[in-house]
């Protein structure tokens, strides 16, 4: 018996006819899109703010539209009944173009504009394709061009990624703040260039990693604020070509609406078609965030490295067994991939950089990778902070006895001696402890410098770590939360 061949319906473009499955909700456009880009074996569905943005658009160009005259109520209400169904995360998966594609982005506009109007159209108990009653250009894409639509769906849906990562940092934050409050009182050597420099605690090195974790994200909220400047309204190249004088300001109040956020229309549409400024600078933020992260996690591999014969001042838990051959040995895996991540996020930035750069005269082509390699910085960021917070901070221990014996026994502790010995006394006892192994504080008291009383004053915990004229207790910082949507 011969197999049945899948149903599908004809659509045709100015290039010819192709056949679609019958069920698909995408069509023709979208179809040669994802015969011509097979490249990176991912949809544009990866990102699922980007498909809701997208969806906003429509929905607050229908509404513009109706609301305008430019379309008849009742196409209008099916587009915008069709686009919160996408909002609503529905029909995610006929999302199908790559996340790189040329074509600026008319791809991916061109999938959004099919697909809802098929959704529009079986709401309205008709057949797929039958795009005489209500069609993907003339009514789902009235009064706009892959020009406008597609920057302000990257804004709006980096906009929208934003917020979690946002949350996911400051809760890293937390948990680095919680373990400077448990260590508060574990002193330790500090270290410049990787020599032993004056004692500090534990805390206070964890605090910095809490507070830097704290300045990256009042920057990155401060760069969301690039994100809400849109151009919706500029059709083509800025001109506002097909549309009506008074479609832009009422697009921009719906789109405000929708989205939550605090949108703007640029006051030069020319320039805002085809300038990229703005990513960069966001990108910038996020590069600059991963580094400071990428940093802290070189850091913890430095004082967890051992156990026996390295720093081992702390403990990473141990997640996974470390080596196919080496019985016992267990890997710092969770500092290590968020380094690698990091690395990516640097690499994605350099991407953004560079394609910026490659734009010409009234529009960039290549806003495609733009927005895949500012999208994908920002989920896996997101997802590094997370397996660091819960499968690596959260569970450190500090091996306290070690820090107190490496504390007792460095030359570093003679630094808070100098104000009352001298720089050259302090330097000939540091490397003559050096030279016999011996006690620094017994050695000051030999030499006649000062007390044995004075010398422990000097030296107690809490003089030595500075805490004595900051404050016994590490304070909370405040959180710098501000939500990218307010």
């Amino acid at each position: 018996m011969a197999a049945v061949a899948p149903a599908t319906r004809t659509e045709t473009d100015s290039l010819g006819s192709k056949e679609i499955p019958a069920d698909a909700y995408w069509g023709i456009h979208t179809l040669r899109a994802a015969e011509n880009f097979p490249i990176t074996k991912r949809p544009i569905s990866v990102y699922p703010e980007l498909i809701e943005a997208l969806a906003m658009v429509k929905q607050a160009s229908a509404r513009a539209n109706k609301e305008i005259g430019a379309l008849d109520a009742e196409k209008a209400d099916l587009i915008d009944a069709a686009a919160q169904k996408v909002i609503n995360g529905e029909f995610h998966d006929q999302f199908i173009v790559g996340v790189i594609q040329g074509g600026a982005g008319t791809s991916t506009n061109m999938n959004a504009n099919e697909v809802i109007t098929n959704i529009a159209l079986e709401m309205a108990g008709r057949e797929k394709g039958d795009y005489a009653f209500l069609s993907p250009i003339d009514h789902t894409n009235r009064s706009q061009s892959t020009n406008d639509v597609y920057p302000t769906a990257i804004k709006i849906g980096l906009s929208l990624n934003l917020r979690s990562l946002l949350d996911e940092l400051d809760m890293l934050r937390v948990s680095f703040l919680t373990k400077a409050r448990e260590f508060h009182d574990v002193l330790k050597v500090g270290r410049t260039q990787l020599q032993d420099a004056v004692p500090m605690t534990l805390g206070q090195e964890f605090h910095g990693f809490a507070s830097t974790l704290g300045y990256d994200h009042t920057r990155l909220t401060e760069n969301a604020w690039l994100m809400y400047e849109i151009n919706m309204g500029a059709t083509a190249i800025g001109t506002g070509i097909t549309t009506h004088p008074a479609y832009a300001p009422a697009v921009l109040k719906h789109l405000r609406e929708i989205s939550g956020l605090d949108l703007a229309t640029a006051s030069d549409l020319v320039e805002a078609t085809s300038d990229t400024g703005s990513f960069m600078s966001f990108s910038s933020s996020l590069k600059r965030n991963a580094m400071k992260l990428s940093k802290i996690c070189n850091d913890l591999r430095l004082l967890s490295s051992g156990p026996q014969a390295g720093f081992g001042e702390i403990n990473l838990p141990a997640m996974q067994a470390g080596s196919s051959i080496m019985p016992g040995k267990v890997n710092p895996v969770i500092p290590e991939v968020v380094n690698q991540v990091a690395f990516a996020v640097a690499g994605s930035d350099m991407t953004v950089t560079m394609a910026a750069e490659a734009g010409q005269l009234q529009l960039n082509a290549f806003e495609p990778v733009i927005a895949h390699s500012i999208f994908q910085s920002i989920t896996w960021m997101r997802q590094a902070m997370w397996t660091l917070r819960v499968n690596c901070v959260d569970g450190i221990t500090a091996n306290r006895d070690r820090l107190g014996a490496m504390v007792g026994s460095s030359v570093g502790v003679i630094t808070a001696l100098t104000p009352f010995i001298g720089y050259a006394a302090s330097a000939a006892l540091a490397k003559t402890a050096l030279l016999t192994n011996r006690n620094v504080a017994d050695l000051v008291v030999e030499a006649g410098l000062m007390s044995r009383e004075e010398v422990a004053k000097q030296l107690s915990p809490a003089r030595l770590s500075g805490l004595e004229t900051i404050t016994a207790a590490i304070p909370v910082i405040p959180s710098k939360h501000v939500d990218a949507g307010a």
